[in-house]
C-alpha cells in the first residue's frame, strides 16, 4: 500500500520575526495552516495580530524568518504577486464606483486581459455567492453596512485566492448584524472550500467561527487549538482569561493521588479537585492557579438541594445581578474567596426564582469543575494541525 502524502500548508511561517525599530511585532513565530481551514488569530490590540496578517499578505516583510504562501517562500514578493487578497476592516470600497466595478477591478488588472462579457459573468457570480444578485448598478452609500462587507467579500473571491485574509471585517456591524454576518462566513468558506484568516479581539468571533484559533500575546504564540480544546484546556491563565470568563485563585498543591489533587489556596480555604493540567502530574508544593468557569458554580438556597460530589460549599452574598436572556450573571462575594461570577441558566430560575442582590445563598461546584493551571507553563511550542473532533464545526 502506497504511504499517503501529509497535505502542504498553504501558509506557513518558520522562526518569523519583526521589528519595527527597536519595537517587537512578533517574535519566533511558528505556525502551519492548511487548506481549507477557517483559523483566527485572537489577542488585544498590540499583539501582533494584524503584522502576522499583514506578513502574510506581503504588506510587511518579515525581519527574521521565512513565510511560505503553498511551499513557496514569499519574503520580498510583493503583495499583488501573493495567491491571496485581504478584506480590510473599513471594506477601503470605491465610493465613485457602482457596486459591479468595485467587484471587477480585481479582474480588470488580470493578464493576460479578461473580456468583457467574462467579467459580467464572474461578477455576476460572486454577487450570488454573497447573496447580493441585482445589486450590480447600486452605489456604495446606498448600501448598509452588512451589506458593504458582502461587497468587500465579493471583490476578494473573486480572484478565486488561495488564502482569503479578514482583519476584522465584523469590527464596524452592530452586534445582532455582526452575528449574521458570521453565520454567513461560515457559510460562504464551506462553499467556496478557501483558507481563511481572520483577526479579531472578540472571543466570540473567533470561538463561533473558527475550525482553529491562535491566542497571541506581545507578538508571541501563546496556544493554537481547537474552540473547545482552547476554552476546556488552556495551557495557563493568559489564554483561561482571554476565552470566556472564568474565576482564579491561587494556591498550592498539598498533596496528590490517583488524579485526585489536594490544595490548599492563599485564603486558607482546602479543597480537594479532580483534575490534572496540561504540563502533565503535579508534586506537593507546585504552585498553581484554579480555574473555575462561573457556568461550573452551582447556586441555591438550600443546602440540601446542593449535589453529594462537591469539592466544598460556601455561604456567598450577591453584590449584582446581570439578567443575560439565555441565563443570569450573579456578582458574589465571600470573605475568604472575594468576589467571583457565577451563571445561572433560565432553567434554574425557571424552578426556583432569582436571587436578589444582598441575599445570602449556598455555592458550591464540584470536584470535577475544577481547572489547575501551572503556573510554570508559559508559551506554546510550534505546532501542527490538529484532527478528528477538533475539526468540529464541519
Amino acid at each position: 500500500m502506497a504511504s499517503s502524502t501529509p497535505l502542504q500548508p498553504v501558509v506557513s511561517f518558520s522562526g518569523v520575526s519583526k521589528l519595527f525599530g527597536k519595537v517587537v511585532a512578533a517574535k519566533n513565530l511558528n505556525l502551519d495552516v492548511h487548506g481549507g481551514e477557517f483559523l483566527s488569530f485572537l489577542g488585544p490590540s498590540g499583539c501582533g495580530k494584524t503584522t502576522m496578517l499583514r506578513m502574510i499578505a506581503g504588506f510587511e516583510q518579515p525581519s527574521e524568518g521565512d513565510v511560505y504562501l503553498q511551499g513557496q517562500r514569499v519574503n520580498g514578493v510583493p503583495a499583488y504577486r501573493r495567491p491571496g487578497n485581504m478584506v480590510f476592516q473599513h471594506y477601503a470600497l470605491f465610493p465613485h464606483l457602482n457596486i459591479a466595478r468595485n467587484i471587477a477591478y480585481g479582474l480588470k488588472q488580470a493578464s493576460p486581459k479578461l473580456s468583457p462579457s467574462i467579467i459580467d459573468e464572474r461578477v455576476d457570480e460572486a454577487l450570488e455567492l454573497v447573496q447580493l444578485g441585482g445589486y450590480q448598478q447600486r452605489r456604495i452609500w446606498e448600501l448598509s453596512g452588512g451589506q458593504q462587507q458582502r461587497v468587500a467579500l465579493a471583490r476578494a473571491l473573486i480572484n478565486k485566492p488561495e488564502v482569503l485574509l479578514l482583519d476584522e471585517p465584523l469590527a464596524a456591524l452592530d452586534r445582532k448584524l455582526r452575528r449574521e454576518m458570521q453565520i454567513e462566513l461560515q457559510n460562504l468558506q464551506r462553499n467556496v472550500g478557501i483558507t481563511f484568516i481572520l483577526v479579531t479581539h472578540d472571543q466570540e468571533e473567533a470561538l463561533s467561527m473558527s475550525d482553529r484559533v491562535c491566542i497571541m500575546r506581545e507578538g508571541e504564540i501563546v496556544q493554537v487549538g481547537s474552540p473547545r480544546d482552547l476554552y476546556d484546556n488552556p495551557l495557563n491563565r493568559y489564554v483561561a482569561d482571554f476565552v470566556g470568563k472564568s474565576n482564579f485563585f491561587d494556591g498550592v498543591v498539598e498533596s496528590s493521588d490517583d488524579g485526585l489533587q489536594q490544595l490548599k489556596l492563599d485564603n486558607g480555604q482546602r479543597l480537594a479537585i479532580d483534575a490534572t493540567t496540561n504540563s502533565g502530574p503535579l508534586f506537593s508544593g507546585h504552585r498553581v492557579t484554579l480555574s473555575i468557569r462561573p457556568e461550573q458554580i452551582i447556586l441555591s438556597r438550600e443546602a440540601k438541594r446542593l449535589p453529594d460530589d462537591v469539592a466544598l460549599v460556601i455561604e456567598a452574598e450577591v453584590r449584582n445581578r446581570i439578567f443575560l436572556g439565555e441565563h443570569t450573571e450573579y456578582l458574589l462575594h465571600d470573605a475568604a474567596f472575594g468576589e467571583f461570577l457565577a451563571l445561572a441558566p433560565r432553567q434554574l430560575e425557571a424552578n426556583e426564582k432569582p436571587f436578589e442582590v444582598n441575599e445570602k445563598i449556598f455555592v458550591c461546584w464540584s470536584r470535577a469543575a475544577g481547572l489547575l493551571l501551572d503556573n510554570m507553563t508559559q508559551l506554546q511550542k510550534p505546532q501542527s494541525r490538529p484532527s478528528g473532533e477538533e475539526n468540529e464545526r464541519r
